[in-house]
């Protein structure tokens, strides 16, 4: 079953799916006989399709970009800043702890959001493999994939809600016949990023009537471990105060003022100098402060300490899949489909950082000749920086289990009429185990370290409150590798979380032509959907048990231990089981108006409706309009206009509370740092988002130049009640609620002791907030153009495909806040990622013989503003950046079959992407960022491989 018809390959794939007779493999021997059109029930023929479609054969975006799927289609332009293995997977705890994987593979079309781009599986609903309602693709399997569409346009009438900025459909080739597989390793120039993977894929009629297909792949991607390994980006930030007098600016070597790897003495008689070796006091260099802003407190260069998590999330992953397909009569026919992926990211990100920790002038550990000098100055206490770069660093692992099995039949009956019924059901499961998690409370204990009877160092509360903290090991901090591994291992340890989803969806449909007019027979389908999804989390390191309820000083914690220290450094919400449940309706035709008229030689209108109640969020309709007019043979005109929505996530609505102690944010009434816990929660009142799509297109196909086509569509999506994560800590946010004076509900993400929002002394923010409202609106329009041209030279085959995107706009606007417009920025607020105005990919094919294939692809974006916010005043900007892949194929015919022999160089000309950050990372050096999300950090990367097809 598929929920699209087919069409034949004459004229329309031509011109729509100019690569697909181009295979490598035996592909080039057998001509596709038909296609599944994505997009529609009722639209029969390719070329009548008024929704713009670019279809890509799997084997062909592989054979340039040989690593995920996901990578090979992000490498499209109608993609931009996709979250994947190298996007900032080190910044993720926060995603982790919402039940999603901040090292997946996902896809964003447009720039939108994951969450607002459909992904299909042979025309079904791909169920969220996360709680936070994004798919990771990864699931998909690749060895027995046929080929992707991407409808870009809204979809929302013909397949539900999500599909507001488009739909990616993955096509399997259920009829493959053979046995294919396919060899590869790679690594980087710089000698890491490790891959190898192994795929086979067997096909096989059984009887008459049965057809089995079934593959295997096996995917080993040791990543890239420390962003050191890349030094050009690795440290770099954005510095200044985004004002006239100190403009946000691009900074390297950037380190934290206030900490060291020896431990930086902050206040008192010693403050200024760092704990050298052996505990010795020596002179701290301040580095570079020019341009940065006096209130944080970072520095170019110098004794400043720095993160250094992983560039590149590894990946492995095992994926199955299995189809068989029986013809029970003539007209009746019958499937079931089995996907398995058992997968594993990992990614690294802070070494255990003492932000700011006090240290009691009686520490065990602490040197005489220093303890005097506290007691000469009637100092008890001094407080300490450090990065305790000796530890682990935290290395979240998640094992992703995903299932997806589909089942249905179809057939026809009476005059033409075809019928189609299934079922599918998936299972998605996320292990977290967080490895070196900080045990706040624990570290408390260890920091307050006395002399024991023998003199030896203990912990405090191991005198005081020995069943508090059995086992405290006390923890040495004065100077580099003074914490013994003891220590280490004890303030650290290693927490879990598990999230399940669940979705259930049955669908049918009817499709058929009741009735004609004079211009041809009208199509018609109605369908119906009822799909129930549900959630459930566990974790052993929640927020729900802060020190206030744990009790510090009843326990002996003098220090460091306030009500709400959380016990965790990363915690994880527990979360019972919620469900919603969705009941859909839907109406889709298609007209044929005229036909051999004097200025249309076609002129076909479609329309859709439905009908789409969530139990959870409301009932919505959608709808689509489309137009298709063919003026004559070589030019045709298409149009659609679309109501589109987005439901609220389970994750958005029923999420539980998280709280994250020591936020490390900026108080921007009173200009200080603030350590306030942050709460992040989700609102059971949100409703679902709303997106306008226009389209308009124009299409040639040249009789006179033969092989030459081009399209231009004009797209325009305005989405309203956009569901926006409100953040306290970010400025933007805040400055609204000062401005308000306290009555913007922007307001509600912090809360200040004096329980008022003036500048007045002591009063702090006492806990920052984050969830998500109906908040903003989101409006983008652009073009996209794509030629295609099919030549010879010598007699030898030449291809060349261009595919060209043009977003200058991606507007949020958000009530009580300036526009952000990131057409041509790299960074905007709430995590929005690089939108270059211009995304270009070229494709040249070129034969030089019958057995060699060359391939060569050209990627390049348009440069970058540094910031989205008018309101902040940045200098410089970050330049455009291309790369080169080359693919060299040499096929072997042998009696049995073909092998081909490939080598593909990524990167050719070892291009570095400029660097950038946005103003979130002025205190995280070396944590995430340093390049637009996009671009390529890796460098060049060589792979080779073989693959034999019988």
């Amino acid at each position: 079953m598929n929920h699209a018809p087919r069409t034949r390959l004459a004229g329309a794939l031509a011109l729509a799916f100019p690569l697909l007779g181009q295979a490598q493999t035996t592909d080039q021997d057998k001509p596709m006989e038909s296609v599944v059109v994505t997009g529609s029930r009722v639209i029969v023929n390719g070329d009548n399709s008024p929704t713009p479609v670019t279809a890509v054969r799997a084997q062909d975006l592989l054979s340039l970009q040989p690593s995920t799927i996901a990578d090979a289609l992000n490498t499209l332009p109608v993609f931009s800043s996709p979250r994947n293995q190298t996007s900032n997977p080190s910044a993720g705890g926060a995603a982790v702890s919402g039940g999603g994987n901040p090292a997946s593979n996902q896809l964003n079309l447009r720039n939108l959001g994951a969450v607002r781009t459909l992904v299909l599986f042979d025309g079904h609903r791909v169920a969220p493999t996360t709680a936070n309602g994004t798919v990771d693709v990864d699931m998909i399997p690749q060895m027995i994939l046929k080929r992707v569409d991407v409808v870009t346009g809204g979809a929302s009438a013909v397949y539900g809600s999500d599909a507001i900025s488009g739909v990616v459909n993955f096509v399997t080739d259920n009829r493959f016949n053979g046995l294919k597989t396919n060899i590869q390793a790679g690594i980087a120039e710089k000698g890491d990023a490790r891959q190898s993977q192994f795929g086979v894929a067997y096909g096989t009629s059984i009887g008459d009537k049965g057809h089995f297909v079934g593959s295997y792949e096996f995917r080993d991607d040791k990543g890239i471990l420390y962003r050191s390994s890349r030094p050009a980006t690795a440290l770099t930030t954005i510095q200044g105060a985004g004002t006239a007098a100190l403009p946000y600016f691009v900074a390297g070597d950037t380190r934290l003022a206030t900490s060291s790897f020896g431990g930086y003495v902050r206040t008192g008689v010693l403050a200024g100098q760092q704990f050298g070796a052996n505990g010795v006091l020596t002179a701290f260099d301040k580095g570079n402060r020019t341009g940065f802003n006096p209130t944080v407190p970072t520095q170019s260069g110098g004794d400043g300490a720095y993160y250094d998590g992983s560039l590149k999330a590894p990946l492995r992953s095992h994926q199955l899949f299995g189809r068989f397909d029986y013809d029970f009569s003539d007209t009746t026919r019958g499937y079931v489909e089995v996907a398995g992926n058992l997968k594993r990211n990992a990614f690294y990100a802070n070494w255990p950082l003492l932000n700011g920790v006090t240290i009691s002038r009686d520490n065990a550990f602490l040197p005489t000749a220093y303890r005097d000098q506290l007691l000469a100055a009637n100092q008890a206490t001094f407080t300490l920086g450090k990065v305790i770069q000796t530890a682990p660093r935290m290395n979240p692992v998640i094992d992703e289990h995903q299932l997806f099995v589909n089942a249905g039949l179809d057939g026809e009956f009476g005059n033409g009429y075809k019928w189609e019924a299934g079922y599918v059901h998936s299972v998605s499961s996320m292990l977290v185990t967080t490895n070196g998690n900080l045990n706040n409370l624990r570290l408390s204990a260890a920091l307050d370290a006395v002399a024991g009877a023998d003199g030896t160092p203990v912990c405090r509360v191991t005198l005081t409150n020995p069943t508090a903290f059995p086992g405290c090991v006390p923890l040495n901090v004065f100077g580099p590798g003074s914490e013994s591994a003891a220590a280490i291992s004890y303030i650290l340890g290693d927490t879990h979380f598990n999230a399940h989803t669940f979705q259930d969806d049955i669908s049918g449909s009817i499709s058929g032509a009741p009735f004609s007019t004079w211009a041809g027979p009208v199509s018609v389908a109605v369908s119906g959907d009822w799909r129930r999804q549900a959630y459930r989390a566990t974790s052993d390191a929640t927020s729900s048990d802060p020190a206030n309820l744990f009790g510090c000083a009843a326990n002996g914690l003098r220090f460091n231990c306030t009500q709400a220290t959380q016990p965790w450094f990363q915690p994880y919400s527990n979360r019972s089981r919620v469900a919603q449940t969705v009941k859909e309706a839907a109406l889709e035709f298609n007209a044929p108006v005229l036909k051999d008229a004097a200025w249309a030689r076609t002129f076909d209108v479609n329309g859709a409706v439905r009908y789409t109640n969530y139990d959870t969020s409301g009932t919505y309709l959608t709808w689509k309009v489309g137009a298709d007019w063919h003026l004559n043979d070589e030019v045709r005109l298409r149009s659609t206009r679309s109501r589109d929505i987005r439901a609220p996530t389970l994750d958005d609505l029923f999420a539980s509370a998280t709280t994250a102690s020591g936020s490390n944010a900026t108080d921007s009434l009173l200009g200080v740092q603030s350590t306030a816990p942050n709460t992040t929660k989700a609102n059971p009142d949100l409703k679902a988002e709303k997106g306008d799509t226009t389209t308009v297109g124009v299409v040639y196909q040249s009789s006179r130049v033969r092989g030459f086509s081009l399209a231009l569509d004009a797209f325009d999506i305005k989405v309203s009640d956009a569901i926006t994560q409100v953040q306290g800590t970010n400025f933007s946010y805040q400055a609204a609620c000062y401005a308000s004076g306290g009555t913007s509900p922007l307001c509600a993400t912090q809360i200040r002791a004096l329980g008022n929002f003036q500048n007045t002394p002591g009063n702090v923010v006492t806990q920052w907030f984050s969830f998500p409202i109906n908040f903003a609106k989101v409006h983008t329009w652009g073009a996209d153009f794509e030629a295609n041209y099919a030549t010879s030279i010598q007699g030898r085959p030449l291809t060349l495909r261009g595919l060209v995107t043009w977003q200058p706009h991606l507007r949020y606007m958000t009530p009580g806040l300036p526009t952000q417009d990131m057409g041509g920025v790299a960074y905007g607020a709430n995590g929005l990622q690089a939108s270059p105005v211009w995304r270009t990919t070229l494709f040249a094919r070129f034969n030089p013989t019958k057995a060699l294939t060359l391939d060569v692809m050209e990627r390049w974006r348009s440069a970058l503003a540094l910031s989205a916010d008018p309101t902040q005043v940045t200098t410089g900007s970050v330049k455009s950046f291309a790369t080169t892949n080359l693919n060299i194929d040499y096929r072997i015919k042998l009696a049995s079959g073909t092998v081909n022999l490939y080598a593909n160089v990524q990167n050719l000309f070892n291009r570095i992407p400029p660097g950038a950050n946005f103003s979130g990372t002025q205190q995280n050096p070396g944590q995430f960022g340093g390049f637009p999300m996009g671009d390529d950090p890796v460098g060049r990367y060589v792979a080779a491989g073989l693959r034999f097809n019988y």
